[in-house]
């Protein structure tokens, strides 16, 4: 059985703030994959990441969905229901 997202009213955005993890850089990191939240657009590396922002983002603001930043990746996920999103709008490329 799947759960659904209750936390779709916390998307505000499809563009992504920057087109890296700006954390990873100032600390002279690397990441493995990057996600953007869906509240802000704040820009973070994944849980495989050593420094995992994405989800210290969603720990330090609460803000509940993030979408995947990889090329031809369209999936999207929330912290709070521990699921899998569907039916939001593609990210908007970075500008």
């Amino acid at each position: 059985m799947s759960t659904l997202c209750t936390h779709l009213d916390f998307v505000q955005t499809n563009a992504p703030t920057s087109r890296v993890c700006e954390e990873c850089l100032r600390l002279g990191n690397t990441w493995i994959h990057l996600r953007v939240c869906r509240t802000c657009g704040h820009v973070g590396c994944c849980d495989d990441s050593k420094n995992r922002h994405a989800r210290k983002h969603f720990d330090a603001m609460s803000h509940p969905i993030i979408t995947s930043m990889e090329p031809g990746e369209t999936w999207s996920w929330c912290f709070l229901d521990r699921t899998l999103v569907k039916g939001l709008t593609r990210l908007a490329p970075f500008k």
